[in-house]
């Protein structure tokens, strides 16, 4: 697709002990998290770690979730204008949209039905 470039923004996994996780990576792999994001509203929490080599993992939380790397593989597209454009094109499943955590993102399926998620 001509014009898009995308990077690989983070990858994402569900846990059922969030901070114990965030320790580990911490701890283990010199992985920095930000703060701990969480919407009352539905039990969900999560963390972005980050390390040196500007990798980033986003530990998830909420209950009733299936464990492990099930989540999604986000890419970043420089902009909203082309998360729209993509969004719209690929039919998105969910958004876009801002986040409660300020990610501007849109949710889409590859052929295998994993969740993609596009953001800025």
């Amino acid at each position: 697709r001509a014009g898009v470039s995308p990077s690989i923004e983070h990858i994402a996994l569900w846990t059922d002990d969030l901070e114990g996780l965030r320790w580990w990576y911490e701890r283990w792999l010199g992985a920095r998290a930000g703060d701990r994001y969480e919407n009352t509203d539905n039990g969900f929490a999560s963390y972005f770690l980050e390390f040196d080599s500007g990798a980033r993992l986003e530990l998830m939380h909420m209950p009733g979730q299936e464990l492990g790397l099930r989540a999604h593989v986000a890419f970043s597209l420089g902009s909203r204008r082309a998360v729209d454009a993509l969004a719209a094109e690929l039919g998105a499943i969910d958004g876009p949209r801002t986040t409660g955590d300020g990610y501007y993102e849109a949710v889409v399926l590859d052929p295998d039905g994993n969740r993609v998620e596009l953001t800025v």
